[in-house]
């Protein structure tokens, strides 16, 4: 049976955990020699690799990846060295193997990081050379490297593509499917527009996808020889069109087909951006979000074509996306930064508490806790868990507690003393649910605290507005149904707008929900009926 990718990320999560059950004596519940790795295939480009990235983040293990191809019988099985020993009073010589650099990495990563369990991931897997393929299946069957063990509470996960993608592929024989767990994969569109509106993917990309599915991924042998798109493919080309709008430049059919190397659907995805930006010209989603549109666009989109009304709509998912996706990350950077001002209170009253005179000052606190969120992100990313999302939240927090220390040090002269000087003011939003006594630092934290609340309101009563407007905008120009029933179905299957409505409401989504939902429960009665 074949799974999306979703269904195999779940299956892979849930055996991990599994494999690292422990019982009360703390011994793995499931023995080391019945902990099958897993042979994870299918297509390339459906997600295989990003998979492995979101388990371990997920998990909170380590994840060790290698393209298997690009080692050799040496790199993998370590290099022979001569050893003496002696057997009844003999001494023979006898070849040992250096620890392979794929063992290495492993325990390279325990050394640095303290993470002692995770995930060895083995991609291309079953196509490695004639010589290296009895060290891979011996890999696979007992877990070592010539004379070396990979670590207990490590899971392997070995990918490959099936014969008819990659012709160096090979079938593995039935001793080694018989010592481990087979999961085949295959492409899924609406499992890969989740992670495209989750990641903000490019809006053109998805609302063309929408639209033509069927290109979503394709692989055919052609007379012009070898012709595919990928589900990577089109990531790729996203990132790309996501910074060339950011630098104003214009995107050809030439440079979709180096990402998108079928000509036919590379051509026509072209035609489509040009249509997609024309759009923006159009409809002006700015003025849309804002509320000051013209009876014009309304007129226009009105009358327009259904792929044409798609596209709009996919233009304002879009942009809502980005608004509900900025006031989610500062939403959780504030989060943050409460939990890190308790912290730097809590030191603060127990420094004034023990000795004061002594104490560090309060911008060398702030700065210490800068530099453990410093570390924390470097191991988190010397284990491969460290998503760009949490990248960037985590730089983001760090700056601000440098700047909160800096403001210290600049009004409060580096003075551990005055930091402990009553305070005139002991309330404020942050970090004041508490008997500790105020400071001028605290005070001053608090109110640097403040504006970034008071942003943080005004960003969710900006986004609000955006949502109503574009509802209202849709009501006027395509109406009551279709559309609009679409609309909605975006809204809810994108994360960020989900998240949005979820925490903050939205009127016309509510409304416009229930009466889908009603629609449903009437095409379902009149289905029984017939």
């Amino acid at each position: 049976m074949s799974l999306n990718i979703k269904q195999a990320k779940q299956e892979i999560t849930n055996t991990l955990k599994a494999y690292l059950q422990k019982d009360e004596l703390g011994n793995y519940r499931i023995p080391e020699k019945r902990q099958r790795p897993i042979l994870l295939m299918g297509p390339p480009g459906v997600g295989k690799t990003q998979i492995m990235e979101q388990i371990a983040a997920e998990t909170g293990v380590g994840l060790v990846a290698y393209t298997i191809t690009h080692h050799t019988r040496q790199s993998a099985i370590g290099l022979p060295f001569i050893v003496h020993k002696t057997y009844h009073g003999e001494e023979v010589a006898v070849t040992q193997y250096t620890m392979s650099e794929i063992l290495a990495s492993v325990y390279d990563l325990i050394e640095e990081t303290g993470i002692r369990e995770g995930i060895l991931f083995l991609d291309e897997i079953n196509c490695v050379s004639e010589t290296l393929t009895p060290v891979m299946l011996q890999f696979l069957q007992y877990k070592t490297f010539g004379n070396r063990k990979l670590p207990e509470g490590w899971l392997i996960v070995a990918a490959g593509n099936p014969p008819e993608y990659n012709r160096s592929a090979r079938d593995f024989d039935v001793v080694t499917l018989d010592r481990s767990k087979r999961i085949d994969v295959h492409e899924d569109f609406g499992v890969w527009k989740e992670y495209a509106l989750r990641n903000g993917l490019h809006g053109a990309v998805i609302s063309y996808l929408d639209i033509k599915k069927e290109n979503f991924y394709r692989v055919e042998n052609t007379m012009d020889g070898l012709q595919f798109v990928t589900a990577r493919g089109w990531e790729d080309l996203s990132e790309v069109l996501l910074v060339y709008d950011s630098l104003g430049m214009e995107v050809d059919r030439q440079l979709v087909e180096q990402y998108i190397q079928m000509p036919v659907i590379a051509k026509d995805f072209a035609n489509y951006l040009d249509l997609y930006h024309k759009y923006q010209d159009t409809y002006h989603v700015e003025e849309i979000l804002s509320g000051t549109w013209t009876p014009l666009m309304v007129r226009t989109l009105k009358t327009a074509p259904f792929d044409e009304k798609l596209s709009v709509m996919g233009l304002l998912v879009s942009r809502l996306s980005e608004s509900a996706r900025k006031l989610r990350l500062m939403d959780t950077l504030a989060d943050r930064m409460y939990d890190d001002l308790l912290q730097f209170r809590d030191v603060l009253s127990a420094d004034k508490a023990g000795s004061p005179e002594d104490g560090p000052r309060p911008a060398d606190l702030l700065e210490s806790l800068a530099e453990e969120r410093q570390v924390q992100m470097k191991r988190s990313a010397a284990a491969s868990r460290l998503s760009k999302e949490e990248q960037e939240l985590t730089q983001r927090e760090i700056g601000l507690l440098e700047e909160y220390a800096k403001m210290l040090r600049t009004e409060l002269g580096g003075d551990a003393a005055a930091a402990d000087a009553p305070s005139a003011d002991a309330a404020g939003e942050a970090a004041t649910d508490s008997d500790a006594a105020g400071s001028p630092a605290m005070d001053l934290v608090r109110e640097r605290f403040r504006e970034l609340t008071t942003e943080r309101e005004q960003l969710v009563e900006a986004t609000s507005a955006q949502f109503d407007n574009a509802f209202r905008f849709l009501e006027e120009s395509v109406g009551q149904r279709q559309e609009l029933v679409l609309f909605v179905t975006e809204i809810t299957a994108g994360y960020d707008t989900s998240w949005f409505v979820e925490h903050f409401g939205c009127e016309a989504y509510y409304r416009h929900n229930r009466e889908l939902f009603f629609d449903d429960v009437e095409q379902r009665i009149r289905n029984q009926l017939i």
